[in-house]
């Protein structure tokens, strides 16, 4: 089974009304009415969901329960005034609550943008899986880099409102691990949560044929080759066409990363681009997901066949 391109979701255009949701940690409130403001600067009319604000009884990394942060998410999803769905931050907690969403319904209703990163990688790859959707791997609307980089907000900015003029995307620093071109549908997100998703119910079950995208924070070299070897065990890595390497922020000094990310990934015997740029670094790139593309790992570049959004 190789994977396959989503449905892309339409553009955003000025008015639109968007769902601001906290699907995993709890969201500090004047993060979040700042990033509200820079949508509202976009002309766009963002909606807080119920619990975006909110915190669990007990669990304080959660925002709110796994039913009450699946309800919103639900409800933002198959609302039909709503066009686009952005998370406001990563965290943890979106595993606990994927299987409480109504996937039916969710199938049901007309595809639109899904944004974030981190811990949403666990969404991107169920809207994906279970609901065949194109998704957006870009920064959390709440996030430091969300709020402070002009060029991360300028990268969502054009993505969502014109997308293509953003069909070819590289990076200052980019360069090759493993040189070569490869073509393939683009996936992935956070190493350490794709790893975890190995063994549920309705996990991918390869990443055979498509454009991976890795990147991690907080994790030491030690623990990214831990996640890789899983992914390699389980042959969920057999067949990929290509890697595209993001931010290992707070992962140690970059020379010891890079010699895990060389060790396990380059006997795999395709092109392994590196620093590319997305992620939980100091400038983010909004990459599209469930899209194919090709990925020029000598020259640095990933190019879109069509705009990530119709």
């Amino acid at each position: 089974m190789t994977v396959a391109p989503g449905v892309r979701p339409p553009r955003l255009r000025p008015g639109d009304r968007v769902a601001v949701v906290a699907p995993s940690g709890p969201v500090a409130p004047e993060r979040l009415d700042r990033g509200l403001d820079v949508l509202r600067g976009w002309d766009l009319d963002p909606v807080a969901a119920p619990h975006a604000r909110g915190a669990h009884a007990t669990l304080r990394y959660l925002a709110a329960s796994d039913e009450d942060r699946a309800r919103d998410l639900q409800r933002a999803w198959c609302d039909p005034a709503v066009r686009a769905v952005f998370a406001a931050r990563g965290g943890y907690g979106a595993q606990r609550m994927v299987d409480l969403l109504d996937w039916r319904a969710v199938r049901a209703a007309a595809p639109k943008p899904l944004i974030g990163f981190s811990d949403v990688t666990v969404l991107h790859e169920a809207f994906a899986v279970r609901a065949g959707v194109a998704t957006l791997h870009g920064p959390a609307v709440a996030g430091e880099v969300f709020l402070k980089d002009d060029a991360t907000r300028e990268g969502l900015r054009r993505t969502l409102f014109a997308p293509s003029t953003v069909r070819t995307v590289s990076s200052p620093k980019s360069r090759p691990l493993v040189s070569g071109r490869a073509r393939g549908v683009t996936l992935g997100g956070c190493l350490t949560m794709l790893a975890s998703e190995l063994g549920t119910a309705h996990a991918r079950p390869c990443a055979a044929g498509g454009l991976l995208l890795l990147e991690d924070v907080g994790e030491s070299p030690y623990r990214l080759d831990r996640a890789l070897t899983q992914l390699l065990r389980a042959g969920w890595l057999d067949g990929v066409a290509g890697i595209v390497l993001g931010s290992w922020a707070h992962c140690g000094p970059y020379a010891r990363v890079r010699e895990v990310l060389a060790d396990r990934l380059s006997g795999l015997g395709v092109p392994v681009v590196e620093e590319f740029g997305f992620g939980h670094g100091d400038s983010a790139l909004t990459l599209p997901l469930g899209v194919m593309a090709e990925l020029d790992a000598t020259a640095g570049t990933l190019t879109f066949e069509g705009p990530a959004l119709r």
